[in-house]
């Protein structure tokens, strides 16, 4: 027997109130917008600038304890990384510590950075800087310009590619559906003043992707209900092709989230950022697939060339005999 999730053979009307969902997703949009810009993001130092410090110690790296004897320092954003290099020899233990810009100042003194070998030492008495490096403000915004950019050539990739393989109203509807997801990613962040750094970029445009393979397989199974069922109307199709690939939906969504739960519990505070992102991605990615890029694709309609104008409404689940 397998394990099904979603019964089979489900006949949900998903579009009884397109107006509804897409309102609640305006709303959501609006309220993201208006976080954003009152609050700002908390951005990290990879866009805020800061100093970076390369540590080598014979001792294992434990992080929590490099992480409790900086913190007396009050220095603000830190973050702390074990590096691994197959390269390293056995007794051989690397850290990269990051510290976010101070008040008033491009990269961190050396008194500071004095301060905080003394506190290491603490912890590991044979830790020792290999290098120290300063993110000027310079170069931390031409990081933000970049990652807009990255973010908007991959919307407009996406806008050409579903273009192209299927109709322009399905594009509108793909892209309506990314757009929607980044936006609401991004206000939850503002919202929550989550850290944001280039690992919430990349989030970013894995959700981009994620949601982007979740409408494909509905929309592809659109294309051909429209072909099959000549005489159902659009929201018919579009209902019929939703209940048809909602299993694969669904149990495609959890088996991802497992793992990302997983992740976010027992991955540390390195990644908890990012998998926060993820999981947060793939809810609102799952949603925008169902009720975003189909509900704009109904509203635009769908020219079917191959068939008369069926006369018949509402949703036709009786007649679905090809």
């Amino acid at each position: 027997m397998r394990l099904r999730l979603v019964p089979k053979d489900t006949k949900w009307d998903f579009f009884s109130r397109p107006t509804l969902w897409l309102g609640i997703s305006s709303v959501l949009i609006v309220l993201a917008l208006v976080s954003f810009f009152l609050q700002g993001l908390n951005y990290g130092i990879d866009f805020r600038g800061g100093t970076t410090i390369r540590t080598e110690s014979t001792q294992v790296v434990v992080v929590a304890d490099y992480r409790n004897a900086i913190q007396p320092l009050e220095l603000g954003d830190v973050s702390i990384t074990e590096v691994f290099d197959p390269t390293f020899e056995d007794n051989q233990y690397v850290t990269m510590i990051r510290i976010q810009a101070q008040e008033g100042q491009e990269a961190v003194t050396a008194d500071v950075v004095r301060d905080i070998e003394a506190a290491l030492k603490t912890v590991a008495p044979d830790i020792s800087f290999v290098s120290v490096e300063s993110v000027g403000p310079k170069v931390s915004g031409e990081l933000i310009q970049t990652a807009v950019i990255a973010v908007l050539l991959a919307i407009a990739a996406v806008l050409v590619y579903i273009w192209l393989r299927f109709e322009w109203q399905f594009a509108l509807g793909a892209v309506a559906a990314l757009v929607h997801d980044v936006i609401l990613t991004i206000g939850v962040f503002s919202e929550l003043q989550i850290r944001f750094d280039l690992a919430i970029i990349a989030a970013l445009l894995t959700i981009v992707g994620y949601s982007l393979n979740d409408t494909v397989v509905v929309f592809d199974r659109v294309r051909e209900n429209l072909r099959k069922y000549k005489k159902l109307d659009l929201k018919a199709v579009l209902n019929l092709s939703i209940n048809e690939t909602l299993s694969r939906t669904v149990m495609t969504s959890v088996t991802t989230l497992l793992a990302l739960i997983s992740l976010f519990v027992l991955g540390g505070d390195v990644i908890r950022g990012f998998v926060f992102a993820m999981i947060w991605g793939v809810i609102v990615g799952t949603y925008s697939s169902i009720f975003v890029a189909s509900a704009v694709l109904l509203k635009l309609g769908v020219k079917r060339d191959w068939s008369k104008p069926s006369n018949t409404g509402g949703n036709q689940f009786a007649n679905i005999d090809a």
